[in-house]
């Protein structure tokens, strides 16, 4: 009898480890695909998924094709407000990839066309700001911004409170012009269909407020402390370290120019709202997702510190599930409601229009990529998640 219980305890904990190996590959195990197109593609079934259910998946995916954003862009302006940068004459049809354990267990449409991907740009400035953190060119989120950025940005009774976090969770309520935008969004030709009511502004962190004028701030700030333009410092800090292809391009507003030391330098944008913003492909997105997965580490590389991925995708007691220009899923919201109901709450998305989706499972190791789609991103990621063998 001793033997038999013993038997079972061996049992029992051999397929508990089996069932969190099958989940979550082991650090030694963990692939990274290197830079090109060789990336490993594996059968559903080798990732312990359901191929038939994944299909379907798939094959739902291809019939959601935006209606928000036309093939050639034309309604840019009736959405958004006079442009301040260039667009693209046309882009891709919908189209994505599904990573499980790093390996793509499908793929659809042109993955390698680069395209404007709108606000996931946010979540890269996020990242950009992330790695200053972590080398110490800001020493604490909590500081206000003006206590490093003197440029006349901070220097009112309502900006010169307004610190690093305040911006990265949208609730700084800057205020001010910058671009030939203003921040209170008031203004037809500006601002198209996102056109603001005009209200009185808060105290910083005390009122979410989702800003693309803000955000164009926060670029600016974190290009007076890189002292180069971030386009270089996200080539430099994040492309070229993940393998991303040569293709992306991260295009400024022809007017978007700061004075840095003397020197002119372009500032980038938060998305593609009024134009330009980060011009990327979705094999490229992938691998941004992906480390994000892998809590900022690529290969033998720390390239933005776990502790920052874990603030960034904390919600803010402000707003909605939002953490540093990262959407969540914790229901922590007013509305006591998931983001994708669906899903894990420990996922979380880089989000722009379109529709373009990043989105990041840690629980059954999944990343999602979905580009041009029309809805709701859940109802791809419960598609998906069926298919996942527990």
């Amino acid at each position: 009898m001793l033997l038999f219980y013993r038997k079972l305890i061996l049992y029992t904990l051999t397929l508990a480890t089996l069932t969190a190996c099958h989940r979550q590959p082991s650090s030694s195990t963990i692939y990274f695909p290197a830079k090109g197109n060789n990336w490993t593609h594996v059968s559903p079934e080798k990732a312990g998924m359901d191929p038939t259910l994944l299909n379907e998946a798939v094959a739902f995916a291809k019939t959601q094709e935006t209606t928000q954003m036309t093939p050639n862009f034309s309604t840019q302006e009736e959405i958004f407000g006079k442009l301040l940068g260039p667009m693209p004459s046309s882009r891709a049809a919908t189209n994505g990839i599904v990573l499980r354990h790093g390996y793509i267990v499908a793929e659809w449409g042109d993955t390698q066309r680069p395209d404007p991907t709108y606000s996931v740009a946010k979540s890269v400035l996020s990242t950009v700001t992330g790695i200053t953190v972590d080398r110490g060119m800001i020493p604490n989120v909590h500081d206000p911004v003006a206590t490093l950025i003197r440029d006349g940005g901070y220097d009112s009774d309502q900006n010169k409170a307004i610190t690093w976090e305040h911006h990265l969770q949208q609730t700084s309520e800057w205020e001010g012009s910058l671009w030939g935008k203003n921040s209170d969004f008031v203004g037809k030709e500006a601002f198209g269909k996102g056109e603001r009511k005009p209200r009185t502004l808060q105290k910083p962190g005390s009122y979410y407020e989702y800003n693309d004028v803000r955000i164009n701030r926060l670029a600016l700030s974190l290009l007076r402390l890189w002292k180069k333009p971030i386009p270089d410092v996200v080539r430099d800090e994040i492309m070229n370290p993940i393998g991303a292809s040569d293709t992306w391009r991260y295009i400024t507003y022809p007017t978007a120019v700061a004075d840095v030391d003397g020197k002119s330098m372009p500032s980038v944008s938060g998305g593609t709202r009024w134009g330009g913003g980060l011009w990327i492909n979705t094999r490229d997105e992938a691998r941004f997702g992906y480390l994000f997965l892998r809590q900022g580490r690529w290969g033998n590389r720390q390239i933005v510190s776990s502790d920052w991925v874990k603030r960034a995708t904390s919600p803010s007691p402000v707003g909605p599930d939002y953490g540093y220009l990262w959407w969540l899923n914790t229901g922590t919201s007013s509305t006591g409601k998931k983001v994708w109901p669906d899903a894990p709450t420990t996922s979380f998305a880089a989000l722009g229009a379109g529709s373009n989706t990043i989105w990041v499972d840690p629980e059954h190791d999944i990343v999602i990529v979905w580009r041009w789609h029309n809805g709701s991103p859940n109802e791809l990621i419960k598609r998906v998640l069926a298919a996942v063998k527990e």
